[in-house]
């Protein structure tokens, strides 16, 4: 099998060891490994967000991890730019591309291309984000389904960002924002691909979740969201979500115990994966399958 000519894509659960097996891969096809979680882009989430340590990058190059600070907000469509650049180099430079991570907007973007939705006047976006604060996430979201039930099933309820940005494309372009989607072509041919999913029984990966979030908490995730916080980060601002910020804030304003709050982050944690197995389910469905047991015969085809 000749991968060296290919973008290879390795996606899978959180603590599923994507970023172990791309570094194994690499070793054997001479590739690089490019960044594909949207966490992991900010430079001052190391811990929280897991970003693999450069001593362990075992002379493997990286890129596009820990580079953008958390008070700026990083779309799919920046990742992408950059990401495009950084494939075009690394093949002029005769290394194979590997993108690593759990973010399946990216991993589609990079697929199908990029919507090419018109720019939406700030004065319109800002009336819809000050509409969203005074009804509510909750309300919000009726409010959305009634203006685009295309997005019913398709964006989470919760899901506050991508609710205000299926809005504002409907209420501005008369479109739906899954309709603009569906006129997206990709950089890349489909042919260029290798797309591999890593997946672990759910009570291995559940016996994972919860070994990291313990170490998350030794190696320091607390002074991290102290440090996070003094930040001043706008709540609308991607970044906020990483799991653990929210909750280890509770503790810090002694509102729980330090056991409750590493129960809550392995729990939410847990519901990511979940997620993130649904999302694979749905738009990963022809990806080659990898579990543990698979890996080391699929890595033992490459010299």
């Amino acid at each position: 099998m000749d991968l060296k000519s290919k973008i290879i894509l390795i996606s899978g659960p959180t603590a599923s060891g994507k970023s172990n097996f791309a570094i194994k891969l690499a070793k054997k096809i001479n590739g690089e490994i490019i960044n594909a979680d949207s966490m992991q882009v900010y430079k001052e989430l190391k811990i929280l967000s897991a970003r693999p340590e450069p001593k362990n990058y075992q002379n493997i190059k990286h890129h596009l991890y820990g580079f953008q600070k958390v008070k700026r907000n990083f779309s799919t469509g920046d990742w992408l730019k950059l990401v495009i650049n950084k494939i075009e180099n690394l093949k002029k430079r005769k290394k194979t591309p590997i993108l690593v991570g759990g973010t399946g907007l990216y991993f589609r973007s990079i697929l199908n291309g990029l919507v090419n939705i018109p720019n939406i006047p700030i004065r319109s976006r800002n009336k819809i984000r000050s509409f969203h604060k005074n009804l509510g996430q909750k309300n919000f979201y009726k409010k959305l389904l009634k203006l685009d039930p295309k997005s019913k099933n398709k964006i989470n309820s919760t899901d506050s960002q991508r609710s205000i940005r299926a809005y504002e494309v409907k209420y501005f372009t008369k479109k739906s924002i899954h309709d603009w989607f569906k006129e997206t072509k990709s950089k890349f041919k489909k042919n260029e691909f290798l797309k591999i999913y890593i997946d672990f029984p759910r009570s291995e990966l559940i016996h994972r979740i919860n070994k990291r979030t313990e170490q998350m908490i030794k190696d320091g995730a607390v002074d991290e969201v102290k440090r996070f916080i003094k930040q001043n980060v706008r709540k609308s601002n991607s970044a906020n979500k990483a799991i653990g910020i929210a909750e280890i804030n509770r503790y810090l304003n002694n509102e729980k115990d330090l056991e409750y709050i590493k129960q809550e982050i392995s729990i939410k944690t847990r519901q990511y994966a979940k997620r993130q197995r649904t999302w694979a389910r749905g738009y990963m469905m022809n990806w080659l399958k990898l579990e543990p047991k698979d890996i080391n015969k699929f890595l033992k085809k490459f010299k």
